[in-house]
């Protein structure tokens, strides 16, 4: 079976060019696959370039060198050749992406944040804010704050509704990066079953999940990325 992520010999260096040209690499000769429906969970100490690893699969960073393909649409894309417009078609339909931190326009209410990806899909915007609201009841959060800003949250609150927002649409991929950070135990189960239902439904997840209880539910195999260090 074709997998939906195909990652091989990939590497990545920062040059800090405001600091002599400093070089610091992350790491190099990295390869891996993802199947339909598979999580992997990245795993390697502080710094291992898992955060940069991630990032670079939802095309934040190009890597130095190798490929980085993603199905698209019953095709492969390879995020190191892609164009700009083709990633971002690529994060508005196959790639979805729950990052620790929450960045939206401000004073844009929390249900339209949650729903805008799938308005911009063509979902109806009724249908669109209905599910949205359903999601972030799920998640905890109660009706009378969905008209209120996420700014306005705290930073559990924040973490639950960029949840609601990169569950919503059925992507292929899903990249989450500690998604559980900062949440109780009741709402990190929530999520946690959010994660089963997108494998159960068949989606590729990649994901760094720090607290190792979630990663055993969710996760079926690991990936260290400290044996792809390179020296400096």
């Amino acid at each position: 079976m074709t997998p939906m992520i195909a990652v091989k010999d990939l590497s990545k260096t920062f040059v800090l060019h405001l600091q002599g040209s400093t070089r610091l690499p992350v790491f190099d000769a990295v390869s891996f696959e993802v199947a339909a429906g598979e999580c992997l969970a990245l795993v390697g100490p502080s710094g291992a370039g898992k955060s940069t690893l991630l990032r670079s699969l939802y095309g934040n960073y190009r890597p130095d060198g190798g490929s980085l393909a993603v199905r698209h649409e019953g095709g492969a894309v390879d995020l190191m050749t892609a164009e700009p417009r083709t990633v971002l078609t690529l994060r508005r339909r196959t790639i979805g992406h729950v990052s620790q931190f929450l960045r939206v326009i401000p004073r844009v209410a929390t249900l339209d944040v949650v729903a805008e990806p799938a308005i911009a899909l063509g979902e109806a915007p009724e249908s669109a804010r209905a599910r949205a609201a359903a999601l972030l009841e799920r998640l905890n959060i109660a009706p009378g704050m969905h008209g209120l800003a996420p700014a306005t949250f705290s930073g559990g609150e924040q973490q639950r509704v960029n949840v609601a927002r990169g569950f919503l649409v059925d992507y292929p991929v899903l990249l989450l990066d500690e998604p559980t950070a900062s949440l109780d135990t009741a709402n990190r189960d929530v999520v946690v079953d959010l994660i089963l239902e997108a494998r159960a439904r068949g989606a590729a997840v990649v994901g760094i999940f720090h607290d190792a209880a979630v990663r055993d539910r969710v996760a079926d195999r690991c990936f260290d990325l400290s044996a792809f260090r390179t020296a400096a």
